[in-house]
C-alpha cells in the first residue's frame, strides 16, 4: 500500500516488520495480530484493508475515513482469549482525540477464522 513509516501505530515496533506486512496482504496469524493491524489501518486510513478484514455478515458498505479528523493516540491490548481454533476475542483500549478532546474506546472484539484468515465480526463495550 506504499505507506512509509518507521514506528508502527499499534506500538509493536517497526511498521515494516509489524502491521505493514499484513497491510500488504500477509494473513494475520491470530486475532490479536489482526486487531492490532486493524488499529494501525484506522490510524493510516486504510479503508480497503479494514473492509477486507471485516466479516461479510457484519461489514458496512463503506467507512468514509478520508475526511475523518480523529487523531489516534495509542493502543493497549488488555486480553486475548482463544475460544477455539477458529474463534477468539480481544479486549483493548484505544485512545484518541477528536475536536480537541481526548477519549478512549474500550471494546471486546469478536473474531472468527474462515478459510485460514482471521476476520473482525463485531464488538461490545464493557461496563
Amino acid at each position: 500500500m506504499g505507506t512509509k513509516l518507521s514506528a508502527c501505530p499499534c506500538g509493536g515496533g517497526d511498521y515494516a516488520n509489524c502491521c505493514g506486512g499484513y497491510h500488504n496482504g500477509a494473513p494475520a496469524p491470530d486475532a490479536e495480530t489482526l486487531m492490532r493491524s486493524r488499529y494501525s489501518a484506522y490510524v493510516l486510513k486504510l479503508e480497503g484493508y479494514l473492509l477486507a478484514t471485516w466479516h461479510p455478515g457484519t461489514r458496512p458498505a463503506t467507512l468514509n475515513l478520508a475526511g475523518e479528523t480523529t487523531k489516534w493516540l495509542g493502543l493497549q491490548v488488555k486480553k486475548h482469549a482463544v475460544e477455539s481454533s477458529d474463534r477468539a476475542t480481544v479486549e483493548f483500549i484505544a485512545r484518541y482525540k477528536t475536536a480537541g478532546r481526548a477519549h478512549k474506546l474500550h471494546e471486546i472484539s469478536r473474531f472468527v477464522r474462515e478459510d485460514g484468515h482471521w476476520l473482525y465480526v463485531d464488538g461490545k463495550f464493557p461496563g
